[in-house]
């Protein structure tokens, strides 16, 4: 079986004790009264550099039949898109490494999904649009981006992986890539998208998290 990565490990617990603790092999860990429900770590079997980090007890599932994206806010044309209707845009794949703010890196990490700035162009956000948030079906999860950073190059709402449909423990069926930020903003689980006034700060945020995760350039790293 392969690893798997996310993104969230809270900063408050401290780099050391968080590696410690998923060098132990624990199945799952919540830490400390004060962060009960902040993050779960799910190691995999060995080989592939991934690890899982979730906020929820369980992790969202599925239904391709039902699953809906929904995108508005300050939007002239918000739209909803099923699964199907997502995969029939325009895609486009690309190879990046992936970074977690923990201190590990996953290299020539397979994607293939739509940008999000063809998104963007499709709902033709107001122009006092300056922030896009994304809602996870992972409860309470949320994150939002600037709407430059929003519209980089390589920002992708990917749907495959390493050539295969995107697991569950990765963020089936969606998820936010964003290379050059650590994985902590590549949020999992999108149900949501909404264009809003600015970017406030997201679920790990709150936490101590730097808003702008720029790998190499944010969480003392």
């Amino acid at each position: 079986m392969e690893k798997v990565v996310s993104e969230q490990a809270p900063k408050r617990l401290g780099r050391g004790l968080f590696l410690v603790t998923v060098a132990g092999g624990l199945s799952s860990l919540w830490w400390g009264k004060s962060l009960t429900k902040a993050v779960s770590a799910i190691p995999f079997a060995p080989g592939g550099g991934w690890r899982i980090y979730t906020v929820a007890p369980t992790m969202p599932t599925f239904e391709p039949a039902t699953w809906r994206l929904d995108v508005g806010g300050l939007v002239q044309k918000p739209m909803t898109l099923t699964y199907d209707e997502l995969r029939a845009m325009p895609a486009t794949s690309q190879i990046r490494d992936f970074h977690c703010v923990t201190g590990w890196t996953v290299s020539n990490v397979h994607w293939k999904g739509v940008r999000l700035s063809e998104l963007l162009d499709r709902v033709q956000p107001h122009s006092s649009a300056l922030g896009v948030q994304f809602t996870s079906a992972e409860v309470p999860y949320v994150d939002s981006l600037t709407i430059f950073q929003a519209k980089l190059h390589d920002v992708l709402l990917a749907y495959e992986m390493n050539g295969k449909p995107l697991p569950r423990e990765h963020g089936a069926p969606v998820r936010l890539v964003i290379p050059e930020m650590y994985g902590y903003k590549n949020v999992k689980w999108v149900s949501r998208i909404d264009l809003v006034e600015r970017a406030e700060d997201g679920y790990w945020e709150n936490l101590g998290y730097d808003r702008d995760a720029y790998v190499g350039h944010s969480n003392g790293l």
